[in-house]
């Protein structure tokens, strides 16, 4: 099977589409090697994550956040905040083209520790495109999430 078919199968698991049903992550589309999802935050704002599948799932994602109308990476001051949210959505690493997770391709290089600290975060072929989503939807769940301003 190849790259963008592994994709489409892990998006139509049981897993994904309920996570869907429930109104926490959205498929939007693919423009491979590129997958767009939308996820939902505690405060109900919607973030496009567009994520780079090339060589999928041997080779992990990078994923960042993005805005499907201008076709760019998400300004970083639209970007989720607080507490450990800044830590993952951290806009200066990597000038915001990659999500600072134990998944991420590009994360994962010079972080030997996460695989034992982190251990159920690091990339799991098996898993796939949705451990990422679940992990970016649990950060985005968090009571650390700063509420966008009225």
């Amino acid at each position: 099977m190849h790259d963008e078919e592994q994709v489409e199968a892990h998006l139509g698991s049981g897993r994904f589409l309920a996570g869907a049903s429930k109104g926490r992550w959205k498929f939007v589309e693919i423009q491979w090697p590129h997958v767009f999802i939308e996820v939902v935050a505690a405060d109900s704002r919607r973030f496009t994550l567009r994520f780079e599948c090339a060589g999928y799932p041997t080779v992990a994602p990078t994923g960042t956040l993005w805005d499907r109308e201008a076709q760019q990476h998400l300004p970083a001051a639209r970007w989720p905040r607080g507490g450990r949210v800044s830590m993952a959505f951290n806009h200066a690493w990597k000038a915001g083209a990659a999500i600072y997770l134990p998944c991420d391709r590009e994360a994962i290089p010079g972080h030997d520790h996460w695989r034992s600290d982190l251990p159920h975060l690091i990339w799991n072929p098996a898993r796939g495109l949705l451990q990422y989503i679940e992990a970016v939807c649990e950060i985005l769940q968090s009571t650390e999430l700063e509420h966008e301003a009225a």
